[in-house]
């Protein structure tokens, strides 16, 4: 039987409809955390600060996501994505609220920026649940490239559209705006209503012991626990630029809109590099090959951040966070396929939310470690990011079994 194309995957009215929802929601994460870390860096002027904020809004629902996966089980994921969009908005307008009001402090905007994150594994793990009950085995590779792809119009569209909005119009419109994203997500939802992944999780047994279930499961499962720690390792790289850009550019350019502005503008181009990349992931198929495309895509990313992003100033850094952007399609959809591929169907939901909790780990850790380097060297930052992005490589090969065990 013949690949579909991905346009024949996006005719397909159920698939269509999950990634319309799901590029709704990330749109709006995706300009949050900039919206947050400029606001941060603008209104308390402390780099150090902005490393801690960039924590706050990740290492929360990190640490509950084991939760999240027992109770993606029970509410189902079309409902779970719902209860994150609309919880999301609604901090942002009390964020906005407090901000207006003057009464935002650090450790107001510290708690806040906390509570926002303690819902999102459960869309992020419910759209990577739904994926594979929509589509063949054959199909989960360019259904994944389309997933991930779809990332690449977003951190197009979205550090674009936040730095404009914030340079122009202020944060507090560019969060509303956010709010208003999360809530038309929510609404998008509607026609899914009814679509259900297969569950392990059964209503007899306490929402801790399933949380557990999943943890223990992760982590004596060989593959799963050697991609948690390589992509771990990889997402320090990436918290670490998440600082360091925005700060480079703002002294480079000064503090308010140019420097704002140029943020979100590298962002985008380096989004748009990353669709470019996961499509051409999709179109090869990575088969049995995934280990490949994570670690050489992490490699790459190494070399590109360590030596051209810390030595051949701007254009340099610029150029680099391009490259990296490229490389993180390939090292996505490998992950995607790879975790989905060796993952049994009753396990789907905790195995998720619990292996993204261990991927994505070392992305506010890569932040708050990248706030209090960057205050001395942007170049000390940057070679941690790369030297974590070296080890993400050779942990790939290192861990993860060449074939499902």
């Amino acid at each position: 039987m013949p690949s579909l194309t991905y346009l024949q995957l996006l005719r397909q009215r159920h698939v269509r409809q999950v990634l319309v929802a799901a590029s709704l929601s990330r749109l709006g994460g995706r300009m949050v955390t900039l919206a947050i870390v400029l606001y941060a860096l603008e209104r308390f002027h402390s780099p150090t600060l902005v490393g801690w904020v960039a924590f706050a809004s990740l290492a929360p629902g990190l640490a509950v996501s084991p939760l999240a996966g027992a109770l993606l089980d029970r509410l189902g994921a079309v409902s779970a994505i719902a209860v994150d969009m609309i919880a999301s908005a609604l901090l942002l307008f009390v964020f906005v609220a407090a901000s207006l009001g003057g009464t935002m402090t650090v450790p107001v905007m510290m708690s806040l920026v906390a509570l926002f994150s303690l819902t999102s594994p459960l869309s992020a793990a419910a759209v990577r649940v739904l994926i594979p009950r929509l589509v063949s085995p054959e199909e989960l590779d360019r259904a994944n490239a389309l997933d991930a792809g779809s990332y690449a119009i977003i951190d197009v569209v979205g550090p674009a559209f936040a730095g404009v909005l914030i340079g122009l119009l202020g944060p507090h419109f560019c969060l509303l705006t956010i709010g208003a994203l999360y809530l038309m997500a929510a609404i998008a939802l509607l026609p899914l209503v009814g679509i259900h992944a297969v569950s392990g999780a059964t209503n007899t047994t306490s929402l801790l012991r399933e949380a557990i279930g999943g943890v223990l499961h992760v982590l004596r499962h060989p593959s799963l626990r050697g991609v948690a720690v390589a992509y771990s390792l990889y997402q320090v790289s990436m918290g670490v630029l998440i600082v360091v850009v925005p700060v480079v550019l703002s002294r480079e350019l000064g503090l308010g809109g140019k420097a704002e502005t140029a943020t979100g503008a590298l962002f985008a181009v380096a989004g748009l590099a990353g669709g470019l990349g996961a499509l051409a992931t999709g179109y090869l198929r990575t088969g049995n090959r995934e280990r490949h495309f994570i670690g050489l895509g992490a490699l790459f990313s190494a070399l590109a951040i360590f030596p051209l992003g810390a030595f051949f100033g701007i254009w340099g850094l610029v150029s680099a966070i391009v490259i990296v952007g490229f490389c993180a399609g390939p090292v996505d959809v490998g992950l995607l396929s790879l975790r989905q591929r060796r993952t049994e169907p009753r396990w789907l939901s905790r195995v998720l939310a619990v292996s993204m909790s261990l991927n994505l780990s070392g992305l506010p850790l890569g932040s708050a470690l990248a706030g209090i380097l960057v205050t001395h060297s942007a170049t000390m930052a940057l070679s941690v990011a790369a030297a974590a992005s070296l080890l993400a490589a050779f942990a790939v090969y290192a861990l993860v079994p060449e074939r499902n065990v």
